[in-house]
């Protein structure tokens, strides 16, 4: 087998062969071989005809690919292409579109604003330790600018000032380290230090701005700026999250233009995933997201909202 690719150019390459990515995810599904995804038996058979498994354990659909139990499961769309639009959506720092990869591997914009979803679904990577050392916490709004819509949907949409008709997100960051992101239902106190507890370690060095919403952290080392006085005081700033913000909404409104509330928390986790993994090459990050793929599902009916208690819409940290 060649090497695995290190450039987007040699993945696509690379990804053009099925073989290769056969080898390519079964070395990150099944490291210690191959599995049955139904019954967990060892003992499978490949059928090299059919680009596919049996089971030879006694039990209802016996046959599996590598897509059964992923996020690509019942997807007409090539291995080829699943792999090089994951490889564009992990490392393009500022989002890529569903138009851009309908026209990149050739499949329609409505399937490639399905398989984007997919994909940062894989992009939640789940719990961690809580985060400790030095810690900045905030709060922004997502929305569009009142001045840049049309009259008729401003009406409709704009009902006051301020961000009462955006949605908040609360972003916790450790220094050097991982931030962590959420969609809250608002920014007052209970909401924000809810937050705040569950993922930061007690006795971290907690850096947050002027809003009232934080005052009462005494299990931390609180220190605030104000904003209206000064943007930094030695250590005391909140710059690292304010940079992860920029970085966020370059990418919602550069390249995604107009993001749902209701899809938000996957473009969170998108944009998470690639802050916390910006130090490493962009195969690595490819290597990440193929190994988390397993066990994640979403359907079309789940994602435009037709059924009635969708699926993993809730961020497991």
């Amino acid at each position: 087998m060649a090497a695995e690719p290190t450039t987007l150019q040699e993945a696509i390459v690379y990804f053009s062969d099925p073989v290769n990515c056969r080898e390519y995810l079964v070395a990150r599904r099944w490291p210690k071989g191959v599995t049955c995804p139904r019954c967990g038996s060892t003992d499978v058979l490949f059928l090299e005809k059919y680009n596919r498994w049996h089971c030879r354990a006694k039990h209802e659909a016996p046959q599996f690919t590598l897509k059964t139990g992923t996020i690509m499961e019942d997807s007409p769309i090539g291995l080829d292409k699943w792999l090089t639009a994951m490889w564009q959506v992990v490392n393009c720092k500022n989002g890529i579109s569903s138009y851009e990869v309908h026209r990149a591997i050739g499949i329609t914009q409505k399937s490639a604003w399905f398989l984007d979803h997919r994909i940062r679904l894989a992009l939640t990577m789940g719990t961690f330790n809580k985060l400790s050392g030095q810690i900045e916490a905030d709060e922004t709004f997502i929305g569009g600018k009142a001045r840049n819509m049309h009259r008729s949907k401003r009406e409709r949409v704009v009902t006051s000032t301020g961000g009462k008709d955006k949605t908040a997100v609360m972003g916790i960051l450790e220094r050097g380290g991982k931030v962590v992101t959420k969609v809250v239902p608002n920014t007052k106190k209970k909401a924000l230090q809810s937050e705040i507890r569950e993922h930061v370690l007690a006795g971290s060095a907690l850096f947050t701005d002027s809003l009232k919403s934080y005052e009462g952290l005494s299990e931390f080392q609180h220190e605030v700026i104000d904003h209206a006085v000064a943007y930094v005081d030695g250590e005391i700033h909140t710059n690292g999250l304010e940079n992860f913000w920029s970085l966020l909404k370059r990418g919602l409104k550069g390249t995604y233009v107009s993001v749902e509330p209701f899809h938000l928390f996957r473009y969170l986790d998108e944009q998470g995933f690639r802050y916390n993994n910006r130090k490493m090459t962009d195969a690595d990050r490819l290597d990440i997201a193929a190994r988390h793929i397993v066990g994640k599902r979403l359907t079309y009916e789940q994602l435009t909202g037709k059924t009635a208690d969708p699926p993993n819409t809730e961020q497991d940290w």
